[in-house]
């Protein structure tokens, strides 16, 4: 696992032992998985996204800070310019880049994602977390299933949905797909 892999489970693992809980109390207060969640915070997987959010959200945390150990301090608004958002490394066929990292205390978490035309190949990974989540394609065609269900979107195309459910998307047309996405 990355190093910045397990620098994220670190911060998250001293938030929770903070308010002295167990990993398995934080994962059924959340609705993850006990055993999912150990291996995040383990860093025999990385969190994804969604898990990310609703952990800053319950310990009171940006989660600029969770992912950089940095302090967002920007209260009236946040710039981000073309080509410089942070990127987020979570996933290896996925790359993240927060388009309002330094804004304090978001309601919600925008993201530039860009799924990789070798996720075609591979069944699509499904996760869950609590809330919601709206995808808008930018370019290319991305394959999204939510509870089972699959919907192929192109540029233009958006989806708003309940992130309970298990979801997961992939680009396909052997084409990369990137696509805004709103964590709320």
């Amino acid at each position: 696992m990355s190093d910045a892999a397990r620098e994220i489970a670190a911060r998250v693992r001293v938030l929770r032992e903070i308010e002295e809980l167990s990993g398995e109390t934080l994962a059924q207060e959340l609705g993850f998985d006990p055993q999912e969640y150990n291996k995040w915070e383990t860093a025999e997987l990385d969190f994804p996204i969604g898990a990310l959010v609703e952990i800053a959200d319950r310990f009171r945390v940006d989660l600029t800070e969770l992912i950089n150990g940095e302090t967002s301090r920007l209260k009236t608004y946040c710039v981000t310019h073309a080509g410089h958002a942070p990127e987020v490394s979570r996933r290896p066929m996925y790359t993240y880049w927060n388009l309002a990292n330094n804004f304090h205390r978001k309601k919600a978490e925008p993201f530039l994602v860009e799924a990789s035309p070798d996720t075609e190949a591979k069944p699509i990974s499904l996760n869950t977390h609590p809330g919601q989540e709206f995808n808008y394609v930018l370019e290319g065609r991305l394959l999204i299933s939510i509870g089972g269900r699959e919907q192929e979107l192109g540029p233009g195309d958006c989806i708003y949905y309940d992130s309970n459910e298990p979801h997961g998307m992939k680009a396909v047309g052997g084409k990369r797909a990137r696509f805004l996405a709103m964590v709320l």
